[in-house]
């Protein structure tokens, strides 16, 4: 064929790819500070910050250290600050969680003193650190968990997280009516302003293997008959339409990566703000892979975190918030 007879493409999507300035200007997807969240973790009994050995760069903290890091997440206007405790004596029924000294509810006022109005201070609302079996609830004598017994003590523990200053409360422990009973023990307590960031669509998932370490759990066998099956989708957009409906302010689907399309659809389904978590096995993968120089580590950062935000996610948990809110 002679170069006479080829015609030249009138639609040239290439036109628009041409320079960074171009792409930047035409770009579908934003990635700014104000959309991502820190998830901290606090251990008690700690005189300095200790290093997460399968989540490099992350650390247990201190109730000082946490605060400075809380002072940084406000000084880059991050969405908020999500505080996990991990205390020094765990039992059965998880006490440590409503006790209104216990490292979760001091931590709290020790974040809001620093950083008042600045940041949103956010805090789990579960048992799983918090019980010597490290399960997100209260067993019965046959070693399942009580979904109902579970609640009272979620409604406690709201009460405490609330009168410690917390903004929004997280919970996260898949219990069938955990909103409607953190929202009405909220209310009734006189917190109506305390929100609820729900986490709805939370899969039973492999990836959360880094996130063992990281609160040193003690969990004996596994969370399946509580956490959602991988190979649903459908259910994740039920279990956040139920959360809506008992008055979630905010609805989670966690992880993030392997369940893009849970996001997508819960995006679609709901009118208010989701979020996704960017958990800790997926933060290890790729600062693994980096490490190894297998992947460029800042690329893939930004890919990983722009995906999430592309499918749908109003506000992104990830390890990543402070240092990706310095690049921007």
């Amino acid at each position: 064929m002679s170069s006479e007879s080829v015609v030249p493409p009138v639609v040239r999507p290439r036109r628009l790819r041409t320079t960074p300035a171009l792409r930047r200007s035409v770009a579908e997807t934003s990635l700014e500070a104000r959309q991502l969240i820190l998830p901290v973790f606090v251990r008690e009994g700690l005189s300095e910050p200790h290093p997460i050995s399968s989540m490099p760069g992350v650390v247990q903290h201190t109730r000082d250290s946490v605060r400075r890091a809380a002072a940084e997440a406000a000084e880059l206007g991050l969405a908020g600050i999500m505080l996990f405790g991990i205390p020094e004596h765990k039992d059965a029924i998880g006490s440590g969680a409503v006790d209104p000294d216990g490292i979760l509810n001091r931590v709290i006022a020790d974040v809001v003193a620093e950083v008042g109005d600045a940041l949103p201070v956010m805090a789990d609302l579960c048992l799983d650190e918090f019980t010597d079996h490290g399960h997100c609830g209260v067993l019965t004598a046959d070693g399942r968990v009580d979904n109902d017994a579970t609640l009272e003590i979620y409604a406690e523990m709201a009460r405490a997280q609330a009168a410690a200053g917390v903004d929004l409360v997280g919970p996260s422990g898949m219990m069938d009516g955990q909103v409607a009973v953190v929202r009405a023990a909220l209310d009734g307590a006189g917190h109506t302003d305390v929100a609820v960031l729900a986490y709805s669509a939370k899969y039973a998932s492999a990836f959360f293997g880094p996130f063992r370490e990281a609160v040193d759990s003690s969990l004996q066998g596994d969370r399946r008959t509580y956490q959602q099956d991988p190979a649903n989708g459908r259910e994740g957009v039920r279990e956040a339409l139920l959360d809506v409906a008992e008055g979630a302010d905010i609805v989670m689907v966690k992880p993030a990566l392997a369940y893009l399309d849970v996001l997508r659809r819960v995006r679609d389904a709901v009118d208010v703000p989701v979020a996704a978590y960017n958990i800790s096995g997926e933060y290890s993968m790729v600062e693994a892979a980096a490490a190894h120089g297998w992947i460029d580590r800042e690329a893939a950062i930004w890919e990983t975190l722009i995906s999430i935000r592309r499918a749908g996610a109003d506000l992104v948990l990830t390890y990543w918030a402070a240092e990706v809110a310095g690049w921007l």
